[in-house]
């Protein structure tokens, strides 16, 4: 049973949608096709209508409020479920919200800090220089002199937010039950993400967070500059940065006569972000113009971090070895890496896989290297792996959206950018970081404490083990999702030879040595010669038997 406010509320927006000719989208449903004759005695369908469905689509959510406008936003990055046009449109949705008065804003922050607003501002700017649906941004100065940007949050945005959240999980419900391609767009699904980020921005300190982990990333670099929190002032609602200066990077003409070389800053731009997803697993998701500026030196200034992305080891890899893979036209390595990560079902044809993947892949690599679109490349993968069902993968996602919006910013400082070009030497770095027998040394020498440790123990287990296998006490239960991750190692660990464990064992035995050396240096002083050779012997037969990519 919905409540009043619930009911009004829909309405409102059934009102709102047949106004914009989106009436047509509710009479598509199984539930009013026995009324569908009534859409002709309806007056704005006796005119003919000559906007697309995509401009009609981002009118109705500009109509329906901040909260609608920002779902629509995060939709748009959701282009493995709608169709270009739409996305497209929905990617132009801007937050033109006005704003909340001044007396408001000084309320809040005065109840946050606990104090009067002018016993931590020499000055306080009462018309702020942005407006969004979540929050809006005064300038103001600190008591020191410091410059100083102030975020605070809309009063009574969580009531609303949750409102209309919940009026689309109703509609999310109603589209999945009653239309007929619902169920294959999982608009519930979508709308507990929309939830999620919506819920992450309302938490100041955690954007603050954010912004601070980006800063200590780039800290020396000079591709990024990441403006300093001041953290004495930040609070749940109202969050106090360093005031940046730089020129918004959509100003082409400005960044012209300030002599800035567009192809290097678009190339920059490339770098910046494999630096944030292959070196520290930890990405600004939300790069989009508005949120990006220029230093008169060239650098690029980030702002805005309620949305970051992240990857594990594993997804870097997998990611890394894909891209390659495409870089050569190697679709059943890209099928074969899909099946292994888990991406999708271990049941998954790799052959037939591999055999969509070239159908949506050859006619993208007929054209020309600097008129491909990465993230297109990515995006089409995606949606040909949904009919393998793959999992969403919400980092994915993140990252697809943070592509695209890289790519396409890259392009318009730059139109000739070669993004391939451009990324492939820092994958193909990366790469030989992370797998070889460099990687594998390093890996040992950072475990070899925890192994030292503890290496006593094992016996001890391996004999309790034993003992519970003999009196039948011994169990083992999984999941089915880890039984699967289990055949999967079994199949990578039946690649490996017998020379490779050898070697493998020669060189742990090696660093627990040199481990224990550390340890007692009076009693084991002459064994690093001993570790030394060992080592040597274990690299000479790991090398001999060192695997190649597998089948």
């Amino acid at each position: 049973m919905y409540r009043f406010s619930q009911f009004f509320r829909l309405m409102k927006i059934s009102w709102v949608l047949a106004s914009q000719g989106l009436d047509e989208l509710i009479l598509a449903s199984h539930l009013f096709r026995p009324v569908r004759f009534l859409k002709i005695f309806m007056p704005w369908t006796w005119v003919t209508r000559r906007t697309s469905r995509g401009v009609r689509i981002r009118r109705a959510l500009e109509e329906l409020g901040p909260i609608f406008v920002k779902f629509g936003q995060i939709l748009s990055t959701r282009r493995d479920l709608l169709p270009d046009d739409i996305a497209v449109e929905l990617a132009r949705l801007q937050d033109q919200v006005p704003p909340f008065p001044d007396a408001q804003a000084r309320q809040i922050i005065e109840s946050s800090l606990g104090c009067h607003i002018e016993a931590v501002f020499a000055d306080f700017e009462a018309t702020p220089f942005a407006s969004a649906s979540i929050a809006q941004v005064h300038g103001a100065t600190l008591e020191d002199g410091r410059q100083v940007v102030v975020k605070v949050l809309r009063p009574g945005i969580l009531p609303v937010i949750r409102r209309d959240i919940s009026l689309l999980y109703i509609i999310a419900s109603k589209i999945e039950r009653y239309w007929t391609a619902g169920r294959q767009l999982r608009p519930r699904e979508v709308v507990q993400e929309f939830e999620k980020t919506l819920l992450d921005e309302l938490d100041l300190m955690r954007e603050a967070a954010n912004a601070n982990q980006l800063r200590r990333n780039f800290l020396d670099s000079t591709l990024l500059y990441v403006p300093e929190v001041y953290w004495e002032y930040t609070r749940r609602d109202v969050m106090v940065m360093e005031r940046i200066h730089g020129i918004p990077i959509s100003q082409i003409d400005r960044l012209r006569d300030a002599n800035i070389g567009l192809k290097t800053l678009s190339e920059h731009g490339v770098e910046i972000f494999f630096t944030q997803v292959f070196r520290d697993s930890f990405f600004h998701a939300d790069m989009h113009p508005g949120n990006i500026f220029v230093s008169d030196t060239g650098q690029y200034i980030a702002v805005d971090f309620g949305i970051m992305g992240s990857l594990s080891a594993t997804d870097q890899r997998y990611l890394a070895e894909n891209f390659l893979a495409f870089f050569n036209r190697d679709y059943h390595r890209v099928a074969q890496l899909h099946v292994d990560s888990g991406w999708v079902g271990s049941d998954t044809q790799v052959g037939e896989f591999e055999a969509a993947i070239r159908t949506v892949c050859e006619p993208i690599f007929d054209k020309p290297l600097k008129e491909i679109s990465f993230g297109q490349v990515l995006l089409r993968l995606f949606q040909t792996a949904r009919r393998f069902n793959m999992e969403v993968q919400p980092q994915l996602v993140l990252l697809q959206k943070t592509l695209l919006n890289i790519e396409g910013l890259g392009r318009q400082l730059y139109p000739d950018l070669d993004l391939w070009t451009t990324a492939k030497p820092f994958l193909e770095r990366w790469m030989r970081e992370q797998i070889g027998p460099k990687a594998f040394m390093r890996h040992l020498k950072e475990n070899a404490p925890l192994w030292a440790e503890r290496l006593p123990q094992l016996p001890n287990k391996i004999y309790e083990l034993l003992e519970q296998a003999k009196d039948g006490n011994l169990k083992m239960e999984l999941k089915p999702e880890q039984m699967q991750q289990l055949q999967r190692e079994i199949r990578r660990a039946n690649r490996r030879s017998f020379g490779a464990i050898t070697g493998g064992s020669l060189l742990v035995s090696a660093a627990v040595i040199t481990a224990l050396d550390g340890y007692a240096p009076t009693m084991l002083g002459s064994l690093p010669l001993g570790s030394w050779l060992l080592g040597s012997l274990g690299v000479i037969i790991l090398l001999a038997a060192w695997p190649g990519d597998p089948d």
